[in-house]
């Protein structure tokens, strides 16, 4: 026993060596297997693997940042140096539109897949305050940032390099975007301004709301859900008086010489279509499907105050803007004048559909089959027969007021009021006969 326990004693020291060599080896296979992360890169100096990098192109920087970890983290790191920024960040916004301007927006395009990538392993948070932390010195993305935004591509750059960073996040995520944005613009302070001040008073900042809303959180967007999404994101912390005022800042016709909101265009006379369509567009996307937080009362809501914006407008330019919003808005909207006995708004609003299918050229049956259906509505015969009666009334009244208007009018004006006098007796001639010919069943004109 004795000479056992001899023989086992010098045994004791050399198992330390061994327990001690196996927990290092975990360490020792940690470095390893960091350095072998890096590839054929571990052998160069930071300041080498720095210099290859501006041989390679946005696209090979970005697709080399999904190799590892350990490499993502050197160009995450890299993106941040002064030579990062020089090389990854190119500010010659303003030169003339052609292959330049595309060709930089193509850049910023792979520059937010580039940080997609570098930053997928962080939170959202982290990744939106490292986002800024990049951008923060190109002062043409900011929204009072450019001296000439007009003339300047920098906030569309800025829309494409977010649309590709934030590609396929989830709804919370992009609420986080939106916030994020939200607050690092002062947005809410500069919309609060514009809404509530008199039209055209902050001309200048009306723009570059404008301009802010559409090239970044609005045009980058091709899907109906994203654009839904975000414009819904812009209009719903304000009360609807507000967001009709916001949607025609954001959508409404625009000088030519300055691009500062026309506000009179819908109250001084008859508009054009192109005019029209932005808004026309955008109530459209707010009814369909994809805006799930609208409901047909809210859009409703929002086109009756979108009437009165500044003031009333003529009832042609709304009858157009109706025209343009598609079947299903137009019948809504005219349905609940319907049910809420607007007989004679109603009555007046047919009329000028038919002058504007008159004047754009669009088949007069569509209005006499709208007329047909919105008959429809009505619970008792007696509201149907007061309403097509209020409809003969106003295509009378109506007639007399424009032939008094040639009468009355100077020799510049009477050849303006002349040619809508000649539109609105074509448009009643036309309207009735497509009524004549659907009471003998002979069809319409236009089969």
């Amino acid at each position: 026993m004795t000479s056992s326990a001899g023989r086992s004693c010098p045994l004791l020291p050399r198992q330390k060596p061994r327990r001690s060599s196996r927990r290092s080896c975990p360490a020792l296979g940690r470095g390893s297997q960091a350095l072998s992360a890096l590839g054929e890169f571990q052998t160069l100096p930071l300041e080498i693997f720095q210099m290859v990098l501006n041989y390679l192109s946005v696209q090979d920087i970005s697709a080399l940042s999904m190799a590892s970890k350990a490499i993502g983290g050197r160009l995450v790191h890299y993106i941040s140096t002064a030579a990062g920024t020089r090389r990854l960040l190119p500010q010659d916004f303003h030169s003339p539109g052609g292959t330049g301007a595309t060709s930089i927006l193509e850049h910023y395009k792979s520059l937010g897949l580039l940080l997609k990538r570098c930053t997928l392993l962080l939170p959202t948070r982290d990744r939106l305050k490292y986002v800024h932390k990049v951008l923060s010195g190109v002062s043409c993305f900011k929204l009072n940032g450019c001296a000439s935004p007009l003339h300047c591509s920098g906030l569309q750059c800025y829309g494409v390099f977010l649309q590709m960073l934030t590609a396929g996040w989830d709804e919370l995520e992009c609420h986080r975007v939106f916030n994020f944005l939200w607050e690092l613009s002062n947005l809410a302070r500069k919309v609060q301004t514009v809404v509530s001040s008199k039209p055209g008073s902050a001309r200048k900042l009306e723009l570059r709301v404008r301009l802010f809303c559409r090239a970044v959180l609005l045009a980058p967007w091709s899907h109906r859900s994203d654009l839904a999404f975000w414009l819904t994101r812009i209009l719903k912390p304000w009360p609807m008086v507000n967001q009709a005022r916001l949607l025609y800042i954001i959508f409404g016709p625009v000088s030519s010489l300055d691009g500062h909101v026309v506000w009179q265009k819908m109250i001084e006379g008859p508009t054009d279509e192109t005019s029209l369509k932005g808004l026309a567009d955008a109530i459209k996307l707010l009814y369909g499907t994809e805006a799930r937080e609208w409901t047909a009362d809210d859009v409703i809501s929002l086109v009756d105050e979108l009437s009165v914006v500044p003031q009333e407008w003529l009832m042609e330019n709304n009858a157009r803007l109706l025209l343009l919003s598609g079947n299903s808005i137009c019948f809504t909207v005219m349905a609940s004048k319907a049910v809420n006995g607007r007989a004679v708004e109603l009555a007046r609003l047919m009329v000028f559909m038919a002058l504007v299918c008159e004047k754009d050229l669009y088949c007069m049956d569509w209005a006499v089959k709208m007329m047909q259906k919105v008959c429809k509505v009505f619970s008792t015969p007696w509201e149907r027969n007061n309403f097509l009666q209020c409809l003969e009334n106003t295509f009378t009244h109506i007639l007399m007021d424009m032939l008094q208007a040639v009468l009355a009018g100077e020799h510049e004006e009477e050849d303006s009021n002349f040619l809508n006098l000649f539109h609105l007796v074509n448009a009643q001639a036309n309207f009735h006969k497509e009524i004549l010919y659907m009471a003998m069943g002979s069809g319409s004109s236009t089969t």
